[in-house]
């Protein structure tokens, strides 16, 4: 059962720090007495990618721009069929 601890932001941000830096989840789970589900969940919420020309990304910023590529996807697909039934084809083909 959950205990009901509140953690701040930096401290979750550390500890992922940490995480990255080489330690384990199971030696930051003992030193800093959190659950294996909350250190998992800060790892998601807090780790970072690095793009081609070194802007910074979150997990959540990932997310979202994956779910807009989905948008855009399917917007071009149904693009791509208005045009192959507006287009005229030519009997010479």
């Amino acid at each position: 059962m959950s205990t009901g601890k509140r953690y701040d932001e930096e401290f979750k941000r550390t500890l992922v720090d940490l995480y990255h830096n080489g330690k384990t989840q199971a030696s930051l789970i003992k030193e800093y007495g959190i659950s294996q589900t909350a250190l998992t969940k800060w790892i998601k919420q807090y780790s970072t990618v690095e793009t081609d020309n070194g802007e910074i990304l979150t997990a959540k910023q990932v997310k979202e721009l994956q779910k807009r590529m989905a948008q855009l996807e399917e917007e071009n697909q149904i693009l791509k069929k208005a045009i192959a039934i507006f287009t005229p084809h030519s009997s010479n083909d």
